[in-house]
């Protein structure tokens, strides 16, 4: 401690100025300095932190980026700086389509295959298979069945030159069976080929007619001298004939309906009955399982 003119004076260690009670006027200047010290520091600080904050973003995006590319089969051409394009992307999946066959499937098997040849019309015939029942049913129409026939010698199933051009044309069997209503009979005869084209032959040569077919109540009709309504078609390997008249003896003119309708209902009776013979094997055929 030193003493002077105008009373004693502190100063601080080392300091002639250093006052211990605080009773001297603060140094502003030095406060002001002190101050903007601080304020730089903070500034720098915060820059600092900044810079730390944005490399440490960018080191999480590369390393997401290399990630990224990593994950890609190998030989793929992408690099680790670049990202998936639009087309790397995977396709969206396609719905699903219905698929066809291109192979066409095969068309139905023709009935008339099956009856225009003995090589595949194999069914059982009999004249029971041609007209079974005990009667004919044509729309409100009903014929009891009389007497029927079958024979292999087809000539003495017919009338006049009829019975030399089944012959010539090598006819297999013939079968015959006699429908009759209120004094009108009908015999209906079909003749049975080896093929179509033999049965169409006869058919085309065909005179005279099938010889009436008497029995099970029905008498002797349609022989000469009487004059009766006679038809001749064909189906496949078959030509059936009819023969119808009176049971009188009368002879039939073209005014007698009642005779011509029974023609015609027998006549179709029958091509039913071999139409059916041909989509009964075509169906069989359809459904039979293939062999391996």
């Amino acid at each position: 401690m030193s003493f002077g003119q105008g009373g004693p004076s502190w100063g601080g260690p080392g300091s002639p100025d250093h006052d211990p009670y605080g009773t001297q006027t603060p140094d502003w200047a030095a406060l002001a300095d002190a101050s903007a010290a601080r304020t730089r520091r903070k500034r720098w600080l915060m820059i600092g932190g900044g810079v730390l904050a944005t490399g440490a973003i960018a080191a999480i995006v590369a390393t997401a980026v290399v990630s990224m590319n990593g994950g890609n089969d190998r030989g793929s051409e992408n690099t680790a700086n670049e990202l998936p394009t639009p087309t790397d992307l995977p396709d969206k999946s396609p719905e699903t389509e219905p698929t066809f066959s291109s192979v066409a499937p095969l068309p139905p098997p023709n009935p008339k295959d099956y009856v225009s040849s003995a090589d595949k019309d194999k069914a059982p015939l009999s004249a029971d298979t041609l007209f079974p029942g005990d009667k004919l049913t044509m729309s409100d129409r009903v014929y009891p069945k009389g007497a029927t026939a079958r024979t292999t010698n087809c000539a003495a199933a017919a009338q006049g030159r009829l019975g030399s051009i089944l012959a010539s044309n090598s006819c297999d069997e013939v079968i015959r069976a006699t429908y009759s209503k209120d004094g009108v009979a009908v015999t209906v005869g079909v003749a049975v080929f080896e093929t179509e084209a033999l049965a169409l032959k006869a058919k085309d040569q065909a005179k005279d007619g099938v010889a009436s077919l008497s029995g099970a109540g029905v008498p002797t009709f349609c022989r000469a001298p009487s004059i009766c309504r006679k038809t001749t078609n064909s189906y496949g390997r078959y030509v059936y004939f009819t023969v119808g008249g009176f049971t009188s003896g009368k002879n039939v003119t073209e005014s007698d309906k009642d005779v011509f309708t029974v023609g015609d209902d027998i006549a179709e009776f029958t091509f039913r009955q071999i139409l059916a013979r041909g989509r009964a094997q075509a169906s069989a055929a359809a459904t039979a399982p293939v062999e391996q």
